[in-house]
């Protein structure tokens, strides 16, 4: 596998049997955008019920005083009616958002009124859309790739190996909206990643060659002329990569988040500003040698560049081009959409949804540090969990992590503990209300303590930190994980401990890694799960698209010399194994490919350890079908309820 984040990480969420919760049903947030004027909020929401692909069930235009309206879609929400980014005019008079028809293969883009009724359809297009986008002057531009092979994103199953391999790729490109048709302004040979306006009608984007699913890691920074032009702006170093471009207001300069970074989508690490009308200039590091870890930037949260960081177990919202305290500070976690802790702006106010383990999300909106909730729709809502955060020693950092005790578990006799690792490596697990059909809750209705720990390489503690695991898989971030367990055990309250002798694993993507490490190297947990797992860095070099994105990781190419791929991987540690794994990967996944899982599961045969290994046809990295997803939920209590009840 590669430098890339595994997976959805502490975002692969394994559904569970889990029963419906008491009273009303949890309602979620995927994403919301304030407009310019600060006087609305667009909001895509869903019900937390069972559904295949989970699509949000609606668009609502919130104002800040609490009301509301559901906007009216052209076609019935569901699996093929998936709505996604909204994006508002700059007068804050329309919304347009885009439309996915995933049976179909084609999207669309509706625009309504900020007071709502019935959207209209602007145009249709063959193929995916992502990323809708307001130019200045009130024109969108959108990401668009014509007659895909495969939905957008390497996380998703990957497109059969029939044919000659190689011949084609698909191609995301920068298209303007022009009239009821899109006009291509990137060219043929670039997949753009993340883009943003410039005020004189062209972009900034972050950019590669071939296929996208093999090259986000190499990406670099471009200039895109609305006639077609481009021009290299910065070329990273191979440690390094790009995310979140923003262009500022008078055009003179872009700011992106640039680190170490193991998954497209899971953007951290430092904040950095490149003139634009100064060739060859180099980007200027605005927080270098900190303790957090940036998440996004903005620059319309009123005046200069305003950042979101994660610090330890802290979220903060800071000025970052000039020395300032911070604007907002707390324990929960703030996002506008996606996996990453992030805001809306306009000029008056923000908006975000805030939530942690123990209060449900809620829309906040108003000026940073002033906001105020403007929805009710979880209120009363109680968590199956109590939250402590931890921290530890291990080597010279200090680590935290998260223990997670179920609300209602009656005190005295000692209780199992699940260690649940996020992917990545670089991500990190953060505040989130427990879902209904999710992993966290389907632990505590066992009664079953979770830890969460933020090893190295983990975002939270600044790029040294998330660097840290750099040719060092398998080494540091497992001594921090192992000292986490024993930190989370003298943290556990004296009336319920934490029962050393029934300590499980599980996790996916690079979690899965870990899993699959964790029983080579130690004896000390009674079973495992490794969802999407690596078993052999050597192998999967041969496998997946991203093949010499670990040469960083490891130290230099696999064909040169392939000792630190062996010492990093489960395959060759397996002799004197012998506890229990639950093995499951998705059929098409492209991010640790199937043979990975199977792999593991022949060794563990052929050593006559207890094992089951499931395959879901059809699927990639991250489980789409809700039969699956609880599939695999119920196999995964069921694993560990046998082990913890076996001698």
């Amino acid at each position: 596998m590669s430098n890339r984040s595994w997976a959805a990480a502490a975002f692969l969420i394994l559904a569970g049997p889990v029963p419906a919760m008491a009273g009303p049903v949890l309602h979620q947030f995927r994403t919301v955008a304030i407009s310019p004027d600060g006087r609305h909020v667009a909001a895509i929401e869903q019900d937390d019920l069972p559904s295949d692909t989970a699509p949000p069930l609606s668009l609502v235009i919130h104002d800040l005083a609490g009301g509301a309206v559901t906007v009216g879609l052209p076609c019935q929400a569901g699996p093929d009616c998936t709505v996604s980014a909204p994006s508002w005019s700059p007068d804050g008079s329309r919304l347009s958002f885009l439309i996915q028809h995933d049976q179909a293969g084609t999207a669309e883009i509706d625009q309504v009124a900020a007071a709502g009724g019935p959207a209209r359809r602007l145009l249709s297009f063959d193929g995916p859309l992502e990323a809708l986008r307001t130019g200045p002057d009130g024109r969108l531009a959108v990401l668009a790739t014509q007659a895909a092979r495969k939905r957008v994103g390497r996380t998703e199953a990957a497109a059969a190996l029939t044919g000659e391999v190689g011949t084609s790729t698909d191609e995301q490109r920068i298209a303007i909206v022009d009239g009821a048709a899109l006009r291509f302004v990137s060219p043929a040979d670039f997949y753009v990643y993340e883009f943003d306006w410039r005020p004189d009608g062209g972009f900034v984007g972050t950019a590669a060659h071939g296929d996208g699913d093999s090259n986000w890691w190499i990406a670099r920074l471009y200039a895109f002329g609305a006639d077609g032009s481009q021009a290299l702006l910065f070329a990273p170093g191979p440690r390094e990569q790009l995310a979140n471009p923003v262009v500022s207001p008078d055009g003179g300069t872009v700011a992106f988040i640039g680190g170490w970074m193991s998954d497209e989508g899971s953007t951290g690490g430092d904040a950095y500003l490149l003139p634009l009308r100064r060739p060859g200039a180099q980007p200027t590091n605005l927080t270098p040698g900190s303790h957090a870890t940036v998440t996004a930037i903005d620059w319309r949260c009123g005046d200069g560049l305003t950042g979101v960081a994660l610090a330890g177990d802290r979220v903060s919202v800071a000025r970052l081009d000039r020395p300032s305290p911070p604007l907002w500070s707390g324990n929960r976690s703030l996002s506008s959409g996606g996996w990453n802790l992030s805001l809306s702006c306009s000029r008056h106010a923000a908006a975000s949804v805030s939530q942690s383990f123990t209060a449900a999300p809620e829309i906040v909106a108003g000026p940073i540090g002033a906001w105020h909730a403007i929805t009710r729709a979880n209120a009363g809502l109680a968590s199956p969990v109590i939250a402590r955060s931890v921290t530890w020693k291990s080597d010279a950092y200090i680590v935290q992590g998260w223990l997670l005790t179920p609300a209602d578990a009656p005190g005295g006799a000692p209780r199992p503990m699940v260690v649940l690792v996020h992917g990545g490596p670089e991500s990190a697990a953060t505040p989130a209300f427990p879902t209904a059909y999710g992993t966290l809750r389907a632990l505590a209705a066992q009664g079953w303590d979770v830890f969460e720990p933020n090893y190295r390489g983990s975002y939270g503690q600044g790029e040294a930190f998330a660097a840290a695991s750099i040719q060092d898989l398998g080494g540091g971030d497992w001594r921090d994980v192992l000292g986490g367990v024993d930190a989370a055990e003298r943290a556990a309250p004296a009336d319920a401990p934490i029962d050393d002798r029934r300590l499980g694993i599980m996790g996916g993507s690079y979690g899965g890694y870990m899993t699959m490490w964790a029983v080579t190297q130690t004896r000390r947990f009674r079973a495992g799960v490794s969802d999407a797992g690596v078993s052999d860095w050597l192998s999967i070099e041969g496998e997946a698209p991203q093949a010499g994105s670990d040469e960083v990781n490891f130290g230099g190419s696999v064909y040169d010399d392939d000792r630190p791929y062996l010492r990093a991987s489960p395959i060759t540690h397996m002799r004197g194994v012998d506890t229990p794994v639950l093995i499951a990967v998705g059929e098409r996944d492209a991010e640790c490919p199937m043979p990975q899982s199977q792999e593991f599961y022949t060794a563990m045969t052929a050593l006559h350890v207890p094992t089951s290994f499931v395959v879901y046809a059809g699927e990639g990295h991250a489980l789409r079908l809700q039969a699956d997803r609880d599939d695999l939920g119920r196999r995964t209590v069921a694993w560990f309820r046998r082990w913890f009840a076996a001698p």
